[in-house]
C-alpha cells in the first residue's frame, strides 16, 4: 500500500460533538452485550489482519521503518493472537461465577456477573500502532462494550488506515476512530467515557489521569519504565546475548518492556560485551545503513543528548545522522547513575551496560530507582532467579529472555507505580473492562421474625449468636 500523505487534522473538526450520544445510543439498544455480537467482531477483527496484512506492514514502514518479520510479529501476529484467544475463551469468560454463602445466609444463592463498563476509550501510542490501540480493543469487544480509538498522530500512515478500515470491518456504529493531536485526546476525555486505556510515557500518563479525573473515569495506564536486566556469572552468554540483542534493538529500541540497561556480574562483564557485539553485527550482516531509524527529530535529539553527555565509554556503535534520524545500534560501558542516560527511559538503540560485584548490589540498584515496567534476569539458577523476582518489584518478569511475556494472553500485562497500573490480555483484559457485578437471590420464605425491629433481649442474644 502506498503511503498516503495526512494532512493536519483541526482539533474542532476530530469528532462531532453528538459522538458520546450516539454511542450511548448503540450501547443501550443492547446488541453490543450479546454473545453473537462479541463473536462477531472478533471474527471480522481476525479477517481484517488477514486480509489486509500487507496494508498493515506497509503503514508499519512508512511510520517506523519496521518491515517484513518485525512487522508482522509486532502488530499483526501479536494482534490477532489476542483476537484468536478471545475469540476462544469468551463464552467461558461470560458465565456467571457461584459463590458460596455463610450459614447466616442460607437458604440463598450467590454468584458473579461480568457486565460491560459501556463506552471505553483507548488511547495508543505510535511506537506499536497497531497492536497497542487495537490489542486493548479486543478486550473492549469481549466484554461487551462501544469503543472510541485514538490512534497516535505520530504514527500518521498507521493512524489513517485504521480510520478507514475499522469502520469497514467492524460496527460502525459502536466502534469509533478518531484522530488527532494531544488537544483531541483532551477533548476526548472530557466526554466522560466509563474506562479509558492509554498507552505511553509516565509523565503523559499522569496527565491522562489528571484529565480523567473531574468525569471519575477510571484508567488503565501502561506506561514505561527503565526495564532492568541482571546478568549472573552463570548465564550461557550466547543465548544471552542473543536474546537481549534481539529484543532491545528491534524496532530501534523503541519498545516500553525492551531491557533499558544491563547489569552484568563483573566477572564475564568483558566477555558478555563482546558477545553482545558480535550478536549485533551478524543480526545486522544484512543491513546497508549503520544506523537505525527513530521515530521523528524530537526522539532523535533526546538520544543524541543522552549519547553528547554520557559519562560512560562507548564500546560500539555512537554514530548518528541527523538527516535520517539514524542512530547506530549503540553499547555504553559503565555510565554514572546519575548520567540522564540512566535517569530517563532511554527508548532508542542505546544499552547502557553496568558491572556490579552481586546479586545484592543489582537487587538495589534497581530498587532505589522507580518501580519498572519488566524485570529479565539470565541465570542457570532457579533459586537466584526466584530470589531476585520476589526482591525486585516490577510490573512482570522473565526468566532467561526479554520482552516476550507480552505475546502470552494468559498472563496479565502491565505496570506497577510509576511504569503503570492495572493490567489487561487474555481474560484479565475481559475483567479490566468489564464490571463484576455481585448478586444475592434469597427465598421468600423462611422469613424469621426475630431478625426484625423491636427487638427483645432474647432476639438479640440470638442474632448476636447467628452475626
Amino acid at each position: 500500500m502506498a503511503a498516503p500523505t495526512l494532512p493536519p487534522q483541526s482539533t474542532d473538526e476530530a469528532f462531532p460533538p453528538s459522538l458520546m450520544a450516539d454511542l450511548r445510543r448503540t450501547y443501550a439498544t443492547g446488541r453490543t452485550k450479546t454473545l453473537e455480537w462479541r463473536l462477531g467482531q472478533l471474527d471480522a477483527l481476525i479477517r481484517l489482519f488477514e486480509e489486509r496484512e500487507a496494508d498493515i506492514s506497509a503503514a508499519i514502514e512508512a511510520d517506523l521503518g519496521r518491515a517484513g518479520f518485525d512487522a508482522w510479529l509486532g502488530d499483526i501476529a501479536s494482534t490477532k493472537g489476542e483476537a484468536v484467544y478471545a475469540r476462544k475463551n469468551l463464552k467461558k469468560w461470560m458465565r456467571k461465577q457461584r459463590a458460596s454463602l455463610p450459614m447466616t445466609q442460607l437458604p440463598g444463592r450467590a454468584w458473579m456477573q461480568f457486565e460491560p463498563l459501556g463506552v471505553v476509550l483507548v488511547i495508543g501510542p505510535w511506537n506499536y500502532p497497531v497492536y497497542l490501540t487495537l490489542g486493548p480493543l479486543v478486550a473492549a469487544i469481549a466484554a461487551g462494550n462501544c469503543a472510541v480509538l485514538k490512534p497516535s498522530e505520530l504514527a500518521p500512515v498507521s493512524s489513517k488506515l485504521m480510520a478507514d478500515l475499522v469502520p469497514r470491518y467492524l460496527d460502525a456504529d459502536a466502534i469509533k476512530v478518531v484522530e488527532g493531536d494531544a488537544a483531541v485526546t483532551q477533548g476526548l476525555l472530557a466526554l466522560g467515557f466509563d474506562h479509558a486505556v492509554f498507552t505511553g510515557g509516565t509523565e503523559v500518563g499522569r496527565k491522562v489521569m489528571a484529565a480523567a479525573a473531574p468525569t471519575l473515569t477510571p484508567v488503565t495506564l501502561e506506561l514505561g519504565g527503565k526495564s532492568p536486566t541482571f546478568v549472573a556469572a552463570d548465564a550461557d552468554l550466547a543465548v544471552t546475548a542473543r536474546r537481549i540483542a534481539w529484543s532491545k534493538f528491534l524496532n530501534s529500541g523503541q519498545t516500553c518492556i525492551a531491557p533499558d540497561y544491563i547489569m552484568v556480574d563483573s566477572s564475564i562483564a568483558d566477555a558478555l560485551v563482546d558477545k553482545i557485539k558480535s550478536t549485533i553485527a551478524e543480526f545486522r550482516a544484512d543491513k546497508s545503513e549503520s544506523t537505525t531509524r527513530i521515530v521523528n527529530e524530537r526522539q532523535f535529539a533526546r538520544l543524541n543528548a543522552y549519547l553528547s553527555s554520557t559519562t560512560g565509554r562507548v564500546a560500539l556503535g555512537g554514530g548518528t545522522d541527523a538527516a535520517s534520524c539514524g542512530i547506530e545500534p549503540t553499547i555504553v560501558i559503565d555510565p554514572a547513575p546519575d548520567d540522564a542516560l540512566m535517569q530517563d527511559e532511554i527508548f532508542g538503540p542505546i544499552l547502557p551496560i553496568i558491572t556490579v560485584d552481586s546479586p545484592e548490589a543489582a537487587i538495589d540498584f534497581v530498587n532505589s530507582r522507580p518501580k519498572p515496567l519488566a524485570f529479565y534476569v539470565f541465570t542457570k539458577s532457579k533459586s537466584l532467579a526466584q530470589r531476585m523476582i520476589d526482591a525486585i518489584p516490577s510490573g512482570g518478569a522473565v526468566v532467561n529472555n526479554c520482552a516476550i511475556h507480552v505475546l502470552i494472553p494468559q498472563l496479565p500485562f502491565g505496570g506497577v507505580g510509576d511504569s503503570g497500573m492495572g493490567a489487561y490480555h487474555g481474560k484479565w483484559g475481559f475483567e479490566a473492562l468489564s464490571h463484576r457485578k455481585s448478586v444475592l437471590a434469597k427465598p421468600t420464605k423462611p422469613d424469621l421474625r426475630l431478625q426484625y425491629p423491636p427487638y427483645s433481649a432474647r432476639d438479640m442474644k440470638w442474632l448476636r449468636r447467628l452475626f
